[in-house]
């Protein structure tokens, strides 16, 4: 694909970074510690002056939460999902980068696309070392993420770390530590990668229909309850009858290979379905999808994808 080079029409030319927290705004009390730190230490202001390239650019900066995103919530969700899309509804705004953690990263870029489906470009960035480390990563990757904001054509919710840019309907974090942690499933590649500010397109943006940040409870009480249970050796299905008991209502099965489950589940499972909570099977392996489940809504999800598509759906029934 032909290179594309950073312009925008006079109508629409700002970018607006909103804050979460996360790494990418971490602080250590030491240079050389990069998993000793704090995470959400440092505004997003700060964390915007700290790359001197983004002084010239039109830009805007605000603070919408301040989390380690292991912490991530479904209020905050709302929260954010209706926040962006007050943003994307100027005619000034160019598009959204939003700083994020690492470790829910692909919930939240899933959950954005789904509901959003937006014309212009929403770019989640991230890092796997804190602000305060000798090579940090998160500025370089802040520059590319207004790069990709700010570029001619991008439509749809991505996440752009280390050069690399990632469909928010498949992105999936494969590493604890390095710096390029970050895939697409199933067995996809990027769709782009960003070249000292200029963005090279391999395949084509996130497309859909927005099912609207109205959708979301800004009550966090009133999402629907579901859960991830994963399929092992030793498998126990305790876990089940409880979450039954207690009023579960969606559940999502991590199974081994190509969809398989443990003899243990299967009654179980097989009773939760008749109570009337879906089940829905995806793989634990990271690459891949189910084969042959013609009849499986999460076959070529994660599971973690898998159960915020189940939420959202249940939230529709309603």
């Amino acid at each position: 694909m032909q290179s594309q080079r950073k312009r925008a029409p006079e109508s629409a030319q700002i970018v607006v970074i909103i804050g979460t927290g996360g790494t990418i705004a971490g602080a250590s009390g030491s240079a050389t510690d990069n998993i000793g730190y704090k995470a959400g230490s440092l505004s997003v202001e700060s964390l915007v002056k700290a790359v001197p390239a983004l002084a010239s650019r039109a830009l805007e900066a605000e603070q919408l939460a301040q989390l380690d995103s292991k912490d991530m919530d479904h209020a905050t969700w709302a929260k954010l999902a209706r926040r962006v899309e007050e943003q994307l509804a100027r005619p000034e705004v160019r598009g959204i980068v939003i700083t994020h953690g690492t470790d829910t990263l692909e919930e939240t870029a899933y959950l954005l696309q789904r509901v959003l489906a937006p014309s212009k470009p929403v770019v989640l960035t991230a890092a796997m070392r804190p602000a305060t480390a000798i090579q940090a990563d998160g500025p370089q990757n802040l520059l590319d993420a207004v790069s990709v904001a700010n570029a001619e054509g991008v439509r749809g919710v991505v996440a752009v770390v280390a050069g690399q840019v990632w469909s928010g309907l498949e992105l999936r974090k494969t590493h604890s530590y390095r710096l390029d942690a970050f895939e697409a499933g199933p067995d996809a590649g990027p769709l782009a990668v960003v070249e000292e500010g200029v963005i090279r397109r391999f395949r084509d943006w996130p497309i859909g229909e927005a099912l609207g940040a109205s959708l979301l409870p800004q009550d966090a009480a009133q999402w629907p309850w579901v859960e991830v249970l994963g399929s092992h050796a030793g498998a126990d299905a305790r876990s089940i009858e409880a979450w039954r008991s207690a009023g579960l209502q969606g559940l999502v099965l991590a199974c081994t290979g190509n969809g398989t489950l443990s003899q243990a589940l299967e009654q179980p499972v097989a009773a939760l379905k008749r109570a009337g909570v879906p089940v829905w099977r995806t793989t634990r392996c990271a690459q891949g999808r189910i084969v042959g489940a013609v009849d499986e809504p999460a076959a070529a999800l994660s599971p973690w994808a898998a159960r915020v598509e189940l939420m959202l759906q249940l939230l529709q029934r309603r």
